[in-house]
């Protein structure tokens, strides 16, 4: 088949029938989801030119491998030897790589080197192997680098230990910055200061690297950081997609970056001689498709260098397509099956610009990273050369105030705009509100504008507050001058509102226009005007608070334009454009409605995404929102999304038939459905954050209804989501209901909480009410451990703390249903492996159940169908369960779309997001085809944590969500599923060695079963000497390890560091010595990558499994549903 465009036919490689596309597995910091997004437009893209495409991936949570994107779906472990096999069964022409990151890449060139491919003859696609070698294996590129003129900074690779230091003698300058080669997110890599340090990364270093080899070289820091993103084909017509720049200067890995596009602070001349250096390079080491360079920029003397380049679509890549509208994968995957940029059409303009067609932009985009620290609070918040964010936000503005506000309000992270800091940032916990009332001392603010930390943007614009000068701010930071004077004047106008001090009823309209253009939100302005009180941003007094503001501003018409990301600055007719809000200073500032409004047809329904991706709210909602969007095409309505997260498929330019890129804020969300005069919305999809927007958005109804906006909110009513989540409302309907839960009170103050314990006993579980992923959620044993839990907790009378009676050695069980007011549809009831206590979002999770009988699965379906009819649920809902003997006990009631439901519709063959999306929209279940469910396998969902990349955490898994991503495996038993799962989250499953057990006395008798079956397949014991003296009575042979806190020798650290261990059973006791000796060995596993459990029943799992590897090779199954 030829397509016809402007007479020619296109090269398209008709020798390929089918494509192999390696996905990236299970998100984890350094590898989030723009390869989800990246695969799928590519898998999209290659489809409908006809080919067909198998996909290979292990992470169920992503849509890319739903049954419906790929003609086969693969969910299974990505290491070579499972896909060599796929290969064998597949037999495709080609393998795709470069859409799946470094997982992907690295596979594809293990198969390429050790002749796999070859053999089998598959053609490696899209990458070639000799430039991803020479952009991947420093000493090469720095080879091309030289042949070219380009400059690069001082490198010696190096293989060992001595290496390094006699490299470190010759470069003679500190710090020195150390790299690995051939990993992902900087894994490994950083910043040494004198010998000591130098030898503690590098030692790590050489270890994560996988071909074991370090580049140390002098450091640039301080200088600036740019990226180029840049596109060729096989013809050598080469483009620059999008120019980016990093906010902090070199030295802080761009992941981690406040990064702006396109370049702001450079001159055209300079950005020319970048260009050209981009251009060159990319030829010299002939990569095709999309690729990013990074060079440093020394602004004082001119001089660059190229710091590297990534051979593949990155997580740059996705920000720049959605910073540009130029969908790079997409292009990616043409240029691989032979398309030329010429040739092909860019999809946003449709006929007016070829792919070849720079794009060029008419505003600001500016990206800020979402860190994990609100949930680790022991975790050392120093950004550096190795990631630590989880996901990321994108603002669009018209200048750099606006976009970089409007991110900071999508950030979700405590208050939406800045506000002035005081000795409450510091930290948390008891005399927090006191210590709001004292400023932050100016020699903490220096080391938080000089150290790069999550805090820093925030220390900046209070510099300027405390009316530091830009020269002085330059001195401490590095940062250009440029963002200084832009956040001097954030910090300049906000002072302005502050001096006003009026109320908003007195603010006229010019003034009001202005602070708007520049981004300050309702709430920030009705923040300043109040001179930001001590007590909080929702603490203003009512007529002088947001909502006042914002009637102010609809009573003076004072409405956003909505401008178009249409990748050529409005030059050309955009066909699928989307959107951002921006308050220009002239022109019309009414409601800015939708083109052609009157003669629309169709309903329009709004979609509230999920945010950025962090822990507790990660790619499984975006989804829901995808699933949600496509039902409400497919029943013929008109769909709108709202998101503001650049690496997922929801954001993608062709999903829904409009998108706003805005901040998930009440202001910014009220703002797109009064331009868009929408009919319904939809906030079940998009996790906590939009299930958040509920009752603000039911409150600000009447006002909206005032300015001719009738909106239904959509699914399962504000009333019945409140009493869900809401304590004590739900305890007395579980009571009428006849539901048991366990014992628990609220408490807003540390005497109530203390009054709470006493009566229901430790141990307790503690956790603040209407959080997600169980943020500051702990199970506390005895009086020490909760005063020391009150010491670090927030507490205020909206902010409660629950105290739950804490079940003991129960089972938690996990439900996904569906109802519609009339019936309801279980999609799955899925087994925890850890008993209750450990966070269902950390758990090893099994469908179907394992080990519950028929009778109490019956009483579970029974009190689902209670729970949604008797809630009035319409949509989608998860219950959690704990099993204790005999007994049912209903933990908690969710009235939303889960994390768990792809797993369930993988598991299942349910599409339960759609069947929910349906009734949403109102189609009932009777009206829609359900499909028949799968049967005959087991199916296992396993955790992926972020140990390696945190330090200064306990690894251990709690009632605290810590994992980031989630693998899958399936089987026809128990054991090979799990083996499955638990070989994709790339911490390897013993097959031999020695195995060091160390539990508390309860649990020594059910040890037993595992170690002799450790024993039998061939594993040395090793225990302490508690654990060894009752496995002797029983005839086990052990060897004696002392106690770390003995400082005996040999204990378990030296062992492990001997390479003697290679599975560890660790249950932890609740307090004392043994705790810190837990921390200390489970932290060491993680560096060395060693296995470990710390429950009796993983113990006995990971042993069946061990079990199961012995036996021989496990076989790929593809996925398969009836519909």
């Amino acid at each position: 088949m030829t397509n016809i465009l402007g007479g020619f036919s296109l090269p398209r490689r008709d020798d390929l029938k089918t494509i192999l596309v390696l996905g990236s597995g299970p998100i984890k910091i350094g590898q989030a989801a723009e390869f989800d997004f990246s695969g799928s437009q590519a898998v999209r893209a290659l489809r409908e030119d006809g080919y067909e495409v198998i996909l290979v991936n292990s992470n169920p949570a992503t849509i890319q491998n739903d049954p419906e994107m790929a003609d086969k779906v693969y969910i299974e472990p990505l290491l070579s030897s499972s896909v060599k096999r796929i290969l064998e069964i597949e037999k495709p022409c080609a393998l795709l790589a470069g859409m799946g990151g470094q997982t992907a890449l690295n596979i594809a060139s293990e198969l390429a080197h050790q002749g796999v491919l070859d053999e089998l003859g598959v053609e490696l696609i899209g990458s070639d192997l000799d430039a991803i070698d020479k952009a991947e294996d420093r000493d090469l590129f720095n080879k091309v680098c030289e042949s070219i003129d380009l400059p690069i900074s001082e490198a010696i690779a190096c293989n060992s230990m001595d290496e390094v230091l006699s490299a470190a003698e010759s470069i003679n300058s500190w710090p020195l910055l150390i790299r690995p080669a051939f990993t992902l997110g900087g894994l490994g890599g950083g910043t040494a200061w004198d010998l000591g340090e130098l030898v503690e990364i590098a030692t790590l270093g050489l270890r994560n690297s996988r071909i074991n080899q370090v580049l140390i070289e002098e450091s640039i820091l301080g200088w600036q950081e740019l990226e180029y993103e840049v596109m060729r084909d096989e013809a050598d017509n080469a483009t620059i997609v999008c120019t980016m720049e990093n906010i902090d200067p070199m030295g802080v890995h761009t992941g981690e970056s406040t990064v702006v596009a396109p370049l702001q602070s450079f001159s055209d001349s300079d950005h020319q001689i970048l260009r050209d250096q981009a251009l060159k390079l990319i030829r010299a080491l002939n990569i095709k498709g999309g690729c990013n360079v990074q060079f440093a920029f020394n602004q004082s003397t001119g001089e660059i260098r190229v710091i590297e380049v990534n051979p593949r679509v990155s997580r740059s890549s996705a920000l720049a397509s959605k910073a540009t509208g130029y969908p790079i994968a997409r292009m990616a995957a043409k240029i691989a099956v032979g398309y030329t940029l010429d040739e092909l059409p860019n999809p946003i303009t449709g006929e007016g610009t070829t792919a070849a067609f720079e794009p060029t932009l008419d505003y600001c985009v500016v990206k800020i990273p979402r860190w994990p620290f609100d949930k680790f609070r022991t975790a050392d918040r120093t950004l550096g050369t190795s990631m630590k964010s989880t996901g990321e936000v994108m603002a669009i503005g018209r200048n750099f105030e606006e976009a970089f506000l409007k991110a900071w309000a999508s950030l979700e992270q405590g208050c939406p705009h800045p506000r002035p800091l005081t000795r409450a940032d510091e930290s948390e916990g008891e005399g927090m509100l006191e210590r709001a009332y004292e400023k932050l001392p100016d020699s903490v603010l220096v080391d938080w504008c000089k150290v790069a930390t999550d805090r820093r943007m925030g220390a900046l614009i209070e510099a300027f507050r405390r009316g530091w000068s830009v020269e002085r701010v330059h001195e401490i930071t590095r940062i250009t001058r440029w963002f200084l004077y832009r956040f001097e004047n954030i910090a300049k106008m906000e002072n302005e509102i502050v001096s006003m001090a009026c109320n908003p009823s007195e603010i006229d309209f010019d003034t009001f226009r202005k602070w708007k253009s520049f981004g300050f939100s309702d709430s920030h302005i009705a923040d300043a005007l109040n001179g930001f009180p001590a007590t909080g941003y929702k603490s203003l007094p009512r007529g002088r608070d947001e909502s006042t503001v914002m009637k102010r501003r609809h009573s003076l018409k004072l409405h956003p334009r909505f401008r178009m990301v249409d990748s050529c600055a409005a030059e050309f007719a955009a066909k699928t454009p989307y959107y951002y809000s921006t308050y220009e200073p002239n022109g019309s500032s009414e409601i800015d409605f939708i083109p052609d409004l009157e003669n629309r047809v169709k309903q329009r329904f709004v979609a509230i995404g999920s945010g950025p991706i962090r822990i507790g709210q990660g790619i499984e909602f975006d989804y829901g929102c995808v699933h949600a969007v496509k039902a409400i095409r497919e029943a013929g309505k008109d769909a709108i999304l709202i998101n503001n997260n650049p690496e997922t498929v929801s954001t993608d330019f062709d999903t829904s038939d409009r998108l706003y890129f805005e901040p998930l804020t009440l202001e910014y969300v009220t703002e797109v459905l009064l331009r868009e005069n929408a009919h319904s919305i939809l906030l079940q999809f998009g996790g906590q954050t939009a299930i958040n927007l509920s009752q603000p958005l039911e409150q600000r109804l009447p006002d909206l209804k005032n300015l001719g906006l009738e909106l239904e909110i959509a699914g399962t009513s504000c009333d019945a989501i409140d009493e869900a989540s809401d304590r004590e409302r739900f305890e007395k309907f579980a009571k009428e209901a006849g539901l048991r839960m366990p014992r628990g009170t609220t408490g807003t103050s540390s005497d109530d909480v203390r009054k709470a314990v006493k009566e229901i006993g430790f141990p307790v579980l503690i956790r603040p009410s209407y959080v997600l992923g169980g943020r500051g959620m702990e199970i506390l044993s005895n009086q020490e451990q909760l005063d020391a839990y009150l010491k670090e907790a927030y507490l205020a009378p909206d902010k409660p703390l629950l105290v739950d009676e804490y079940l003991g050695h129960a089972t938690e069980l996990d439900v996904d249903a569906a109802c519609d007011g009339e019936e309801v549809l279980i999609g799955a009831i899925m087994e925890h492996l850890e008993e209750a206590g450990i966070h269902s979002g950390d758990s090893t999770c099994f469908i179907p159940t394992q080990n519950v009988s028929e009778e109490i699965l019956e009483k579970v379906r029974e009190q689902t169908r209670i729970i949604g009819l008797g809630l009035k649920i319409k949509g989608c809902y998860n219950i959690q369960f704990a099993i204790q003997g005999n007994d049912l006990f209903v933990l908690e009631v969710n009235p939303r779309s889960s994390r768990t439901v792809p797993f369930v519709a993988k598991s299942s063959g349910l599409p339960l997001a759609r069947i929910a999306a349906n009734i949403t929209i109102g189609i009932p279940l009777s009206k829609q085809e359900i499909p028949i469910r799968t049967s005959g396998q087991i199916c296992v969902k396993a955790p992926v944590f972020p140990f390696i990349k945190l330090r200064g955490l306990d690894p251990a898994p709690g009632p605290e969500m810590k994992s980031t991503g989630e693998v899958f495996g399936s089987d026809d038993s128990a054991d090979l599923a799990y083996l499955k799962a638990r070989l994709a989250t790339e911490v390897p499953v013993a097959s031999g060695g020695g195995a060091y057990l160390t539990v508390r006395d309860q649990d020594k008798k059910n040890l037993l079963n595992s170690a002799i079956k450790l024993s039998e397949l061939g594993f040395t014991l090793y225990a302490t000497p508690g654990t060894a003296d009752y496995l002797r009575e029983n005839d086990i042979p052990v060897e004696i390890v002392y106690r770390i806190r003995e400082s005996k020798h040999p204990d378990a650290l030296d062992l492990m560091r001997q390479g003697k261990i290679s599975f560890i059973v660790n249950v932890p006791t609740v307090s004392g010595g043994a705790v810190r000796d837990g921390n200390m060995m489970r932290r060491l596993a993680v560096e060395l990558n060693i296995p470990f459990v710390t429950t009796i029943r993983g113990a006995n799992m990971e042993v069946s499994a061990i079990a199961a590897q012995q036996k021989g090779k496990l076989e790929p199954r593809r996925l398969k549903v009836n519909y």
